[in-house]
């Protein structure tokens, strides 16, 4: 069994419509922090349904009416998928190192906050960022993760559009 995840953050408050496309293609969707607004995550309709959402440094600002986890797990065919925003894992620039160690026994780690694509699989688990999937900072458009996975393999695609 195979199954897609469309990984996204950093809306803050837009999520551009090309991204609800892609999430729409999905099994789940995983929004990893700075929502920002209840109008997002409505957005969000994998053909699952499920939606995964942790908060992020700037949702305490925002006008969401319930509580979001700092971190959540989503286990998927082939392993666990460990999410939160990053921001407690260094400002800037959270560290990988610091990421891994907090959850060892995840296949791959999704964090936020720095509103830049990275995806690191220099050692397991492999930790990525989706960039920002909305209109703020989003370094040359928004952007997103698809993760595919199945018992044996599992692959991470990114997806950039053009800023509008």
């Amino acid at each position: 069994m195979t199954v897609s995840v469309a990984i996204i953050s950093d809306t803050h408050g837009h999520l551009d419509p090309r991204i609800v496309e892609i999430i729409r293609e999905c099994d789940y969707a995983i929004h990893a922090g700075d929502i920002c607004g209840e109008n997002v995550l409505a957005a969000m309709q994998p053909k699952s349904a499920m939606v995964i959402a942790v908060a992020g440094n700037n949702e305490p600002r925002c006008m969401i009416d319930f509580p979001l986890p700092s971190k959540s797990e989503l286990e998927l065919p082939g392993g666990k998928i460990c999410i939160e925003h990053g921001h407690e894992h260094g400002h800037h620039t959270p560290c990988h190192d610091s990421l891994r160690a907090q959850h060892p026994d995840a296949r791959v780690i999704v964090y936020g906050h720095t509103h830049k694509m990275v995806q690191d699989k220099s050692a397991l688990p492999w930790v990525v960022n989706p960039g920002a999937a909305g209109l703020t900072r989003n370094h040359g458009g928004p952007s997103c993760l698809v993760l595919t996975a199945s018992n044996d393999e599992w692959d991470v695609r990114e997806i950039r559009f053009a800023d509008t």
